[in-house]
């Protein structure tokens, strides 16, 4: 079990507060992911959740078991770390062992555990090299299996792929993924990555200065955001946010399309502007338009090798059941 319940948590740093009363609840068996820009709150939240922090008030309860002052070592938490956190004079045999052996199981035991560890992140032909003869895929997936090892009720990822490159990321991303559908554990992930949330995550929680400003599965979020933070911030490349009379004539104060939901024409259309920069991806490009009248630089998604290049004339038409409306406070319109 790893259902993860936090009522009214708060954590301050001084005269600083750093999370303002916050209310979450994480189902057992769910992969959830905090996204939101540096300094929101994320990492903190999750050193929370794992004890390595003191919450200031409120409490976490684990399996209805109020775990607020309970040390890391007793929540049945396994963390994996930035930094991976391996230790370069072992054995990755050793490294994946340490927290059995601290706990004094039996070897048999830890050999069982660390040979199915091994086999599910294909380790078994490294388990008797060190750290520093591992890529950093590798060096992951072992500090992976050092949590997996613990049999926890949750796993606590803290950006575990940021110090990879980007085919390393991708695969790394796949391999999270099917570890979590193979133990069906629950996951609490931190990224800044949102292709990482949107792609990993059952439910996404997004947050800004400490306060969650939405949770939903990725769709619903992508979809239906429910005020202009979420909206610019998730989606890549970002939705396209627009106020003033182009706004107004939509009855709202700002309103939002997303790059790939803006129809183009050499002829004519609802907006007109100049092609700054053509991104030609193959299969889509990626058009960055200014001079259109409106207050941003807008970004066209379209399908296949459009013809347009820098300085051409385009002509962009949103599609109207796709445009998202949001009011003075922010907040979307129905």
């Amino acid at each position: 079990m790893g259902r993860i319940v936090l009522k009214k948590v708060t954590k301050s740093f001084g005269e600083t507060n750093v999370i303002p009363p916050l209310d979450l609840e994480i189902e057992d068996g769910e992969f959830v992911v905090f996204v939101g820009p540096s300094g929101c709150g994320k990492s903190t939240l999750l050193r929370l959740i794992a004890g390595l922090e003191d919450v200031t008030s409120g409490n976490i309860e684990i399996d209805g078991t109020d775990a607020t002052a309970a040390p890391p070592a007793k929540r049945r938490l396994a963390m994996v770390f930035q930094s991976y956190a391996l230790y370069p004079h072992m054995t990755v045999r050793k490294n994946i062992a340490f927290p059995m052996k601290m706990a004094g199981m039996p070897e048999d035991e830890q050999k069982r555990r660390i040979d199915s560890a091994a086999k599910a992140l294909n380790l078994t032909d490294y388990l008797d090299r060190r750290p520093g003869q591992l890529s950093g895929g590798q060096r992951q997936r072992v500090a992976i299996g050092r949590a997996i090892v613990r049999e926890p009720a949750a796993f606590l990822f803290d950006e575990p792929l940021s110090n990879l490159d980007a085919a390393l990321r991708v695969g790394m991303r796949l391999e999270i993924s099917e570890l979590h559908e193979r133990l069906a554990t629950t996951m609490i992930y931190v990224t800044h990555d949102q292709v990482e949330a949107m792609t990993m995550a059952d439910k996404i929680v997004v947050l800004r200065a400490g306060h969650i400003e939405q949770v939903g599965s990725p769709l619903t979020l992508y979809r239906e955001p429910r005020n202009l933070f979420v909206a610019g911030f998730i989606g890549s490349p970002k939705m396209n946010l627009i106020e003033g009379n182009a706004a107004a004539q939509h009855g709202a104060h700002a309103i939002g399309i997303r790059p790939e939901h803006i129809e183009v024409s050499d002829q004519s259309g609802e907006w007109q502007g100049t092609v700054m920069v053509s991104e030609h991806l193959g299969s889509d490009t990626f058009f960055h338009v200014q001079d259109t009248g409106l207050a941003e630089t807008m970004t066209v998604r379209a399908s296949g090798e459009v013809g347009f290049k820098h300085g051409d004339t385009i002509f962009m038409t949103p599609r109207a059941d796709q445009l998202h409306r949001f009011g003075k406070d922010g907040l979307r319109l129905p």
